[in-house]
């Protein structure tokens, strides 16, 4: 394993986990999952997945080609705005009103099948995502030289897999100590400011 392949998946490590270790609409519902003991597991490897395909497009410069068309780069940063702002509006009414329903919009509580629907929503539906591996990490991959480009992928979906399966993983060992009326209320709140803060900020920089 050479130095350059070691920095270079290093890299994209380390981007992706500060990408994703914001409470954003995957990790909602990942933790959501979780709590509820809902095929953790699942959910974990389907949003894993889904952030693969993204990253492995952007690096490929699906980013690039999108950031060469900026009416369509502005119209995917204002339906990503929308689309947070929506689903913090929706865990703010969650947090007041109560209740252990699932954090935000597209939690789901039936069989294996409504979660997988349920992860492939909050993954391939919101246009955030997009933003964070087309844009984000598509645009510092085309920085390295192409040999390299492979080995910061791979860091990145790394990076996804290592954290969403630790948050389904971990908040399933704890539910029984954490699903409690009081942990609801205050997770859709702290959901509610980090995705509304996130889509003010994405509208602001259009």
């Amino acid at each position: 394993m050479t130095t350059a392949f070691v920095s270079a998946y290093a890299a994209g490590l380390m981007l992706s986990a500060g990408l994703i270790v914001a409470i954003g609409a995957q990790n909602a519902f990942v933790l959501g999952q979780g709590l509820r003991r809902a095929y953790p597991m699942t959910t974990a490897a389907v949003c894993s997945a889904c952030d693969a395909l993204l990253i492995g497009l952007g690096v490929a410069g699906a980013g690039l080609a999108l950031t060469a068309h900026p009416g369509m780069a502005r119209l995917l940063g204002a339906l990503g705005g929308a689309f947070v702002i929506a689903y913090g509006i929706l865990a703010a009414k969650r947090a007041i009103v109560g209740g252990d329903e699932g954090l935000g919009a597209g939690a789901a509580s039936g069989g294996r099948r409504a979660v997988i629907g349920g992860a492939l929503a909050v993954s391939l539906l919101n246009p955030h995502a997009y933003l964070d591996a087309m844009l984000l990490i598509g645009g510092v991959a085309a920085q390295f030289p192409a040999s390299a480009r492979p080995a910061f992928a791979a860091g990145a979906m790394s990076a996804s897999v290592i954290w969403f399966f630790g948050l389904g993983l971990g908040a399933a060992a704890l539910s029984k100590s954490l699903a409690t009326p009081a942990t609801w209320r205050i997770v859709h709140a702290v959901t509610a400011v980090m995705m509304i803060g996130i889509g003010l900020r994405l509208l602001h920089s259009l």
